[in-house]
């Protein structure tokens, strides 16, 4: 069994009377990489606000390692913050500052490295993303995939525990989104990151997934945890069987179907 990372506890998330997803229930391993999957507007990233400390849950907990993060008081909750790195959707990059500015600023801002140490260290992370010899290059200046390898740059400055993902593929051409894909499961095999995903994209889900929590819109509540790769072949439901099939699929798959 693998070390829990995240433990998530009868977790209910609304927008003021508006439930959104209820009682949830589930825990992300060490060196998971871990999918948020279902349709939209099933809660996906409303979840990984929950997670990150954007929004208040209105019942539960979420548990990093054995701190209670909603229970801890706002330096606490800061202090489990800087182990973790975000990439937000659109990169979310300052578009007044370089790659290397906007990568050093994290480290500038929580570190007292000097500015040699900052410089070197942000040379190391474009490197690792496949940016080295772009430190001076202002956003607009490079390509979508590009930009989302500089955010993903910028949110490992901090060398985190965990890494958080956005529909990191939404934009992307077919190459560019599976080659952040090999680079999110390289880091993850490389440096040992746990790594948190929200998509809906099913490449990325079967190409990347180690373990998942399904959510649904309509029961407003998880359906399934499991490997993708695992739910696709046991599964019953028909919800799950449609959303990992591309609809192609109501009932339990039979020996020989291929993984999309």
């Amino acid at each position: 069994m693998k070390e829990a990372h995240i433990v998530v506890k009868n977790l209910t998330m609304a927008y003021g009377s508006f439930v959104i997803q209820r009682k949830l229930d589930f825990t992300i391993a060490r060196g998971d990489v871990f999918i948020i999957m279902g349709g939209s507007g099933c809660g996906k990233s409303t979840l990984l606000k929950h997670l990150i400390g954007l929004q208040r849950p209105v019942v539960g907990d979420v548990l990093y390692g054995n701190r209670n993060f909603w229970q801890a008081d706002d330096a606490q909750r800061q202090a489990v913050m800087r182990r973790v790195g975000v990439l937000y959707q659109s990169g979310a990059l300052f578009s007044s500052m370089t790659l290397a500015e906007n990568v050093a600023l994290p480290l500038t801002e929580f570190t007292g490295f000097s500015r040699s140490e900052i410089r070197a260290m942000v040379a190391y992370k474009l490197a690792l993303v496949g940016l080295a010899g772009f430190e001076d290059y202002y956003p607009s200046e490079i390509s979508g995939g590009m930009q989302k390898r500089a955010g993903l740059a910028r949110a490992m400055a901090l060398d985190p525990e965990i890494l958080f993902f956005d529909e990191p593929s939404a934009g992307l051409d077919p190459v560019s989104a599976r080659l952040l894909d090999d680079l999110i499961v390289s880091l993850n095999q490389t440096l040992g990151t746990t790594i948190v995903v929200v998509t809906h994209e099913l490449a990325s889900i079967f190409a990347i997934g180690t373990n998942a929590v399904f959510l649904d819109s309509d029961s407003k509540t998880l359906l399934a945890t499991g490997a993708p790769k695992t739910l696709l072949a046991e599964s019953r439901d028909p919800r799950i069987l449609r959303f990992l099939t591309r609809g192609e699929m109501s009932a339990a798959p039979v020996a020989g179907v291929q993984v999309p």
